[in-house]
């Protein structure tokens, strides 16, 4: 029988601030880690439906699942160490406990290791926004008044839920079938260190530059990293204009050394050994697709200098 799982992705709307949130593209991607409950239940090949409380936002089959282990800091009251605590809007003190009531301007921190978990679930999406409400969804739950932001739900109900509100049969078979063919797997672990604040040192460049790789020219926002100008894992910082927004083969490539930027001609610098690669050889002496600010100039040239006597 196929599990299907209502899971809760809120972005950046949600109240609780007892830690980080999670990095969620709801369409490609669903993270969580070993504090939520039912972490460790869900599988390659459950259904997975998303959700923001009011609505759905949709449905699609777990291709696969990513596991590592990492440090996660977790946020509490000072006063009663409860972690029911909300970040308010414009009033001052900036925080109160949901529990004990108390106001205070920043919460007790702690970090602990925890295993993280991401699906991959893009091949099978199907977009739900407007199809069902949140209270049709809870209706499809095990437990309706459950609050766990991962709980089990009928998936027999689900897809009969979807054809009546949709009459996409076809969609909705697909991803029944996705369910009875998916491959089995496994998770693997490994020891990784999270990155603080990498994905609001993104939106800060998405605001700042657009949808724009600095080498390539207009790309969609999805297929964009934040590539930092020097060596983030010595640092540990976000350095204003300390960034740029590359596609990710650019990326990688860059931090490789195989791209580089010539600052004299404000021009990019293909290595040879990419020459047989037209994609990549065609970008040799073309101009920035934006241009570099003098503060950037510094760590352009660095990289140069230490990534490109290597290749």
């Amino acid at each position: 029988m196929t599990t299907a799982w209502l899971v809760l992705a809120l972005g950046n709307s949600r109240e609780h601030a007892g830690n980080d949130g999670y990095d969620d593209s709801p369409s490609q991607h669903y993270s969580w880690d070993s504090t939520v409950q039912n972490h460790a239940r869900v599988a390659v090949g459950d259904v997975i439906a998303l959700w923001d409380r009011k609505e759905l936002i949709g449905v699609s089959v777990i291709e696969a699942i990513d596991t590592a282990i990492a440090e996660k800091t977790l946020y509490s009251c000072p006063q009663c160490g409860k972690a029911d605590i909300k970040r308010r809007q414009r009033e001052k003190p900036a925080y109160r406990c949901g529990k004990c009531g108390h106001l205070f301007p920043a919460p007790r921190q702690r970090t602990r290791p925890v295993t993280t978990y991401r699906s991959a679930h893009s091949k099978r999406w199907m977009n739900g926004r407007g199809l069902l409400s949140g209270s049709e969804l809870r209706a499809l739950c095990d437990a309706p008044k459950s609050q766990l932001s991962m709980r089990p739900a009928r998936w027999e109900r689900l897809r009969q839920a979807l054809l009546d509100v949709t009459g996409q049969a076809s969609t909705v078979k697909d991803i029944a079938a996705a369910t009875r063919l998916a491959i089995a797997g496994g998770h693997r672990e490994s020891m990784v260190r999270v990155r603080v604040g990498q994905e609001a040192f993104r939106k800060q460049l998405l605001r700042a530059q657009g949808e724009i790789c600095a080498f390539t020219g207009p790309t969609p926002a999805a297929a964009l990293e934040a590539a930092h100008l020097y060596s983030y894992a010595e640092s540990g910082e976000h350095h204003d204009y300390g960034g740029l927004l590359l596609r990710r083969d650019i990326h990688r490539l860059f931090d490789l050394g195989y791209i580089a930027v010539d600052t004299a001609g404000g021009t990019v610098d293909v290595a040879s050994s990419l020459s047989h690669y037209p994609c990549y050889a065609q970008l040799h002496g073309q101009p920035l697709k934006m241009q570099f600010r003098p503060e950037q100039r510094g760590w352009l040239d660095a990289h140069w200098l230490s990534k490109r006597p290597r290749v």
